[in-house]
């Protein structure tokens, strides 16, 4: 089978997200970083605690600390919606009208189910109705939503919805080809696996056109 026909039945399957969104509470910014970081201190150094570490060895008793400041500044930075990265837009002004493609694009994320990471690439695509947006814009919108917990079908939505949204067009698509070490390391433990997603939109669910941005990114493997 090949990727594009995967892709269709992917799409057309009963997914498990139940929103486009990132489930956060109403009050998910009533505290500070710092008190959060604070708070989850409490919490990490009570799970090693329990776990049985002793946490007056000296290598131990700052990992609370960092794991809670590596939380709220960085692998979950993405859900602060002030650290969302602003996507200018220019007129395109050479009248290039086919598909742009920027593919293997690092992507480090976080599988909400079991707080291991999802290390993979993705490839993101769109065809100007005008305007173009900065090539580094696209890495920066896949990093923002990859970093916060994450189920892979949902961070394709959002990097396809945002990149729509800045560039005023349907005409988006992105595919990521992600590692989940929650598959990876342990339950099944298959190290080779990785899971691919696709989201398509406006001329990309076009078969002629979904197969030309897949041939492009060279996902032309066989199942």
């Amino acid at each position: 089978m090949k990727v594009e026909d995967l892709l269709d039945d992917i799409n057309d399957h009963d997914h498990s997200w139940s929103s486009e969104e990132t489930p956060l509470r109403e009050d998910a910014f009533s505290l500070t970083d710092e008190e959060k970081i604070e708070s989850i201190k409490k919490d990490v150094h009570n799970i090693l605690q329990t776990l049985g570490m002793d946490m007056t060895d000296d290598s131990l008793q700052g990992t609370p600390k960092r794991v809670a400041k590596m939380f709220v500044n960085e692998i979950f930075g993405g859900l602060r919606p002030d650290k969302k990265p602003k996507a200018s837009t220019f007129d395109n002004k050479y009248k290039y009208n086919e598909m742009l493609v920027e593919k293997n694009i690092t992507l480090y994320s976080t599988c909400e189910h079991h707080l291991l990471p999802i290390v993979g690439r993705a490839h993101v695509a769109y065809i100007s109705n005008g305007t173009v947006v900065g090539l580094s814009k696209m890495n920066r919108i896949v990093d923002y939503y990859a970093k916060r917990p994450q189920v892979q079908e949902r961070l394709n939505i959002q990097i396809v919805r945002e990149l729509q949204r800045v560039l005023g067009t349907e005409n988006v698509a992105c595919v990521i080809d992600a590692k989940h070490l929650c598959v990876n390391s342990r339950g099944i433990r298959d190290i080779e696996s990785s899971t691919v997603t696709g989201e398509f939109g406006g001329e990309f669910k076009k078969p002629e056109v979904k197969k030309e941005f897949l041939d492009y990114i060279s996902l032309e493997t066989k199942f």
